[in-house]
């Protein structure tokens, strides 16, 4: 009779280990289903940012500004992390 228990005790932890790996898997679809419209926002985001710094440093060229240099490197810099971290992102994760 004690080994009917347990055997049957042993069963049920067996379904609802099956019941959580079900539910980490489907967690682990849904999350990796948002990364492609994540990157491609992140990639959007780089756009504008690179846009803008465009038109900053553009502005300060033609003013004749002796910071213009550090602002190119900073607004083109901010751009290309921005890149490099949605790419390594999608392909640490993926």
């Amino acid at each position: 009779m004690m080994l009917v228990a347990i055997m049957a005790a042993c069963a049920s932890e067996m379904f609802a280990a099956g019941n959580g790996l079900a539910g980490i898997n489907e967690a682990t679809s849904l999350v990796t289903g948002y990364f492609d419209p994540g990157t491609k926002l992140i990639y959007a985001i780089g756009a504008v940012v690179g846009l803008i710094g465009g038109v900053k440093v553009y502005s300060k060229w033609s003013s004749g500004d002796p910071d213009t240099t550090k602002t190119a490197a900073s607004w083109f810099g901010a751009c290309i992390f921005l890149i490099v971290a949605a790419t390594i992102l999608r392909s640490f994760f993926l």
